[in-house]
Order: structure tokens, then sequence, then C-alpha cells
């Protein structure tokens, strides 16, 4: 049993002294995100990784303590008593990656929005009520005329889009009456930008998805044969 760090190098004298012992095959215990790096060391180094569930490795028999874990799991690894996770190839992970992150965006986006109609809800201005989306082309351009300092109703209604069937011109004119308070006119506009921060991301994620997509199918390209055509026989 030898004890190592957790910096890069630490990982890389892992991988060397598992090669060193003649190791071929690793088992690990799945703890956060914490064992990715490791994992992924011994994996590129071309020996087998199982990642077990540390609750699965409880429910068997024997005594474990934190000191002798290693031993415990090496134990039920020879028995063959462990099975490993499902986790995908390497160029799905980095995809799988990507979209996760990509899902964490949209939330943030989705979090901008939900502040924005906050603001307008306290200034009762009920813009979210009279238009089926707030991000939608109508309400963007309502929105970036109330920050640019457009207060006049009559005015705001003209950016409506003549195919809204949510709402009439005098609904939305009486939505956009209220108490334009300085404070949420700064929440409002602050969440804007971070609405359209959070866009420029989501666009800038997709283009990154795209190349990793790309590279995936290249290096996974199999040519399928073209199916021989059976013999016909006549009866």
């Amino acid at each position: 049993v030898r004890s190592f760090g957790a910096f890069t190098q630490d990982l890389d004298e892992i991988v060397q002294w598992l090669k060193n012992g003649g190791v071929t095959s690793v088992v690990m215990e799945s703890t956060g995100v914490y064992w990715i790096a490791l994992f992924q060391k011994i994996e590129q180094a071309g020996m087998e990784v199982l990642l077990v569930n540390a609750r699965d490795v409880k429910h068997l028999p024997g005594r474990k303590t934190d000191m002798k874990d290693c031993e415990w799991l090496q134990r039920l690894h020879t028995y063959g008593l462990l099975r490993g996770a499902f986790r995908p190839s390497d160029g799905i992970c980095r995809m799988r990656s990507i979209m996760r992150h990509r899902g964490n965006i949209v939330s943030a986006a989705g979090q901008q929005i939900q502040l924005m109609q906050k603001a307008l809800q306290q200034m009762n201005i009920l813009l979210h009520h009279v238009v089926s989306d707030l991000d939608g082309e109508t309400g963007m351009r309502i929105l970036d005329a109330i920050t640019g300092g457009e207060r006049d109703p009559k005015k705001l209604v003209e950016l409506r889009d003549e195919r809204i069937r949510k709402s009439t011109p005098e609904e939305m004119e009486a939505a956009l009456k209220g108490d334009w308070r300085p404070e949420h006119l700064f929440a409002l506009r602050q969440s804007l930008n971070a609405y359209r921060f959070f866009q420029a991301q989501l666009t800038e994620c997709d283009w990154h998805l795209k190349e990793t997509m790309d590279q995936f199918v290249a290096q996974m390209a199999i040519q399928i044969p073209t199916p021989q055509e059976s013999p016909v026989s006549e009866v």
C-alpha cells in the first residue's frame, strides 16, 4: 500500500507505479468528480479501469475501514465480485461534458428571464402577461426600449409584432403603465445584459459542440461493407 498526492505529477507517478508492478486491471470508487482525472490517466495508459459505487461495496460481507479500503477493493476485485459502472468512450465523454455545460448555460439564461420578470412585476409593468415569451422578438424590442429610457406606453406598443394574438394593442398599452422605479430599472438592465451574455455563450458552446462531434465522427468512422446479394433459388 502506498500513498500519493493529488497533483498531476502525482497521478503520473501512480500510473507508472502500477505499470511497473505489472498491473493490468484497476478498480476505483466513484467519489464526486475527483476520480475522473486519475481514471482518464490510467485508461490512457492501456489498463482496464472499473469504477464501482461505494455503496455497493459496503453491502458486501467483510470488515472495511478507511485505512484498509484499497486492500478490500483489491481483494473483492480479485474474486470478481465488483461490477464496473458504465462509462462511454472518450469522444462521447467529451460531448457529454459539453452538453452538461450547455444545460447549465440554458438554466442560467432562464434565471435571468425570471429576474427580468421580477423587476417588471415590482414596477407593475406586466409585459410578461401580454406576450407569450419575454425573450421573443417583441419582448426584447420593448425591453431594449425601456432600458434605453422610453416610458411612453403608446410608443412601446408600436414595437409590438402585428402577429401577436395573446393580447390586443390596448391591453398591452395598459400592461406597460407602471411605476418606473430606478432601482428596479437598474436590475432589469443588469438581467437583460446578463441574458444576452449567456446567449452569446450558448452560441459559442454550440460551435464547440459541433467541432467535437465532427472530430468524434471522423475518429469513429467505419467503412460499412456493402451487403452482398444472397443467391435466389428458383422453385
